[in-house]
This record gives structure tokens, sequence and C-alpha cells, in this order.
């Protein structure tokens, strides 16, 4: 393999997309790395970043105006474009006295949701007309790219005004049987509650919040919902109990039965995932919880008992509703996935354990 230049960023970024990489990461002191498979390797054929090199290519990057946020907050968020190449959300951040990054590489197309190996239940949140819909899971999960594959499915279907908030812009939508408006924290917008606040005062008929970070942006996005809109939003937490729990304590004690009393109205559906490692090592799949807000769920919300969601999802198949345990349990079934992976992962590994047997 040829010697890459990696005070060229345009090679390192070349590399990462041959590879079919998801990260690249520039830090000083080590050799370039990319994430693939869930899994870092460092770049072959490459140099030790020093803190000159980190330099470098981050400021071949940021303009000057994100170059005023990095030396002053220490961070800062925004994605680019390479014509050929493909997309990239950057976090360029300082530490120990040097600078690194973290750059995620996005497809220039809007994922097609039957390319996801997603559930299909979940392709029917976007057909809602009203009511708040929820992706979660960790960081690098792929929560980002479901909902776009379902704002992709309403810009497609229905004639009707979309506007996105996010921090940074991933996915770049066209205007097809929809319009659609796309604002970046930072570059467009002050924040997620300011721009969700303006956002209603603009004829949306859905809201996409690219995550609901803070209480005063989940009240607004709870009223947007309750007001007729279509909002679909991300939160970091893994399964829909835990998700609803966060929720509700964002608030103080004397706001949480209003809280719940809303939440219990508009939420219509809670989409958990994980990206697992493949036991072939070719890839990674997604496993997936799903919890569909049916009247039982609903006056769990209410009545403030989330911990017995979990139980409800277990047996609410016929609603369409999927548990993370189950998902995983196939996956091990089918081969894809090892047992030891789906235990790492499991929300109740002695729940898994007893599928995994039954099965077998």
């Amino acid at each position: 393999m040829p010697e890459i230049n990696i005070r060229k960023l345009d090679e390192l970024l070349n590399y990462t997309c041959q590879s079919k990489a998801s990260d690249l990461h520039i830090n000083v002191g080590s050799r370039p790395s990319i994430r693939l498979n869930s899994i870092l390797h460092q770049i072959p054929a490459t140099e030790v970043v020093t803190p000159e090199i980190a330099w470098e290519l981050v400021r071949s990057l940021l303009d000057d105006e994100r170059m005023e946020m990095l030396q002053s907050q220490g961070e800062v968020d925004f994605s680019f474009s390479k014509p050929g190449l493909g997309r990239f959300r950057v976090n360029a951040f300082r530490q120990r006295g040097t600078y690194s990054m973290a750059i995620r590489s996005l497809p220039f197309n809007i994922p097609k949701f039957e390319s996801l190996g997603l559930p299909p239940v979940i392709k029917s949140f976007a057909k809602k007309n009203r009511g708040l819909v929820l992706a979660t899971g960790p960081t690098g999960s792929g929560k980002s790219t479901t909902l776009a594959s379902l704002i992709g499915i309403v810009n497609e279907e229905r004639k009707c005004h979309i506007i996105t908030i996010e921090d940074p812009i991933e996915y770049l939508h066209k205007h097809k049987n929809g319009i659609i408006d796309q604002r970046e924290i930072g570059s467009d917008t002050k924040s997620f509650a300011s721009a969700l606040r303006a956002t209603l005062r603009e004829d949306p008929d859905v809201i996409l919040v690219g995550e609901m970070r803070d209480p005063e942006t989940i009240a607004i996005a709870l009223t947007a919902a309750e007001t007729g809109h279509l909002v679909f939003s991300t939160l970091h937490t893994v399964g829909a109990a835990k998700t609803i729990d966060r929720i509700i304590d964002s608030f103080p004690p004397a706001q949480q039965n209003q809280v719940k009393g809303q939440l219990a109205t508009v939420l219509e559906g809670v989409v958990s995932q994980q990206l697992i490692p493949k036991r072939d090592g070719n890839g990674v799949v997604p496993a997936v919880e799903v919890m569909v807000a049916t009247p039982a769920i609903r006056n769990l919300i209410r009545e403030g008992k989330p911990y017995q969601i979990n139980s409800m999802i277990q047996t609410g198949s016929s609603s369409g509703m999927q548990s993370l345990e189950n998902t995983l349990a196939q996956l091990v079934s089918n081969g894809v996935i090892s047992q030891d992976e789906a235990m790492l992962r499991a929300a109740d590994p002695q729940i898994l354990y007893q599928l995994i047997n039954k099965r077998w």
C-alpha cells in the first residue's frame, strides 16, 4: 500500500471511505486511526501525528469563525462535503494543549429504510400525522440514520413542510413532495430551544429536533407534538423505560405530573437501537427494541410506572413491539452475532439467557 501523506486530509478521508470505515480519528502521539466494524485500527504506512500536523489538519478544515469557537470553547461541531467522496461530521477539540479530531463519514444519499435492517413497524411512525417519535441509543448506534430515513419517507410521500434542527446537519435532504428547511446550531440558530420555539411560528407539519438535551427543549417538543405536529428526536438512553424516566426526571418534581400527562398523550413510539459487530467480522447489525404507545403503555406513563414497560414490550408483539432481548436471541440463533456479544448488550442478561436456551 502506498504511503499516505497525513498532512493531506483528503488522502486520509479517501482511505477512510475506501475502507468503508465509519470514523477517522486524528490524535497527537498516535498514527491516524479508523473505526471499522466498531473496532479502532491504526492506518498502516502512516507517520505519528505531531502537534504541528494536528494543528495543520484542524486549520485546513476550520474557517475563522469555527476556529474562534474552538479556541474559546475547547470544541466545535460542524459538517462538510467533499465532492466525489462524501459528507463528513466533525468534532474538533483541544486536549492536553494540542488538537484532536473525530470525523464521521456520512453518505451523500438519504438511506432507504429497507436498507437499514430495521423492523418494518418503525416505518409506520413516518405515517403518523402528529405526536412524538424518539430514536435512542448510545453514540454511534445509528439514531441519526434511522431518523433521516423516516424524514425521507415523509418528504417523498407527503405534501408538507418539514423543518430539521441539527448540530451539525448530517444528511442533506432535497425538496420532494414536501418542502424541507434544515437549520444548523451555531450557523443558522443559537440553540435547539430557541430554534424549536421559532419553528412553531414557521408553519411546520413535521419537525426533527437533533437532540433533546435540556428541559426547555423537551418542554417545547412536547408542546409542539401536543399542538398537532409530528416531532422526531433523539436521546442517548438505552431502552424505552429509561428514556421515559430520563424525560420525566429532567423536570423539577412539581412539574413531573404535568410532563407525565403530556408524554402519555403525545408519545407514539420509542426505537432504541445498538449496532453490534457480526460474528464473521463482516460489518455490524442493528439490535433494536421497539415500543409502540398503546393505551396500556400510555396508562403506565401517566401513572408513573415506566418500570413496568419492559414486561409490556416483552408481550406486545401483536402491537408491533419487540424487546431487545428477543432481537438479540434471534440474532444469536441465526448465527449473526456471538452469545458473548449479545450478553454484553442485553438490558436483562437473565431473560436473554433463557430465550437463547429456549430457542436451542
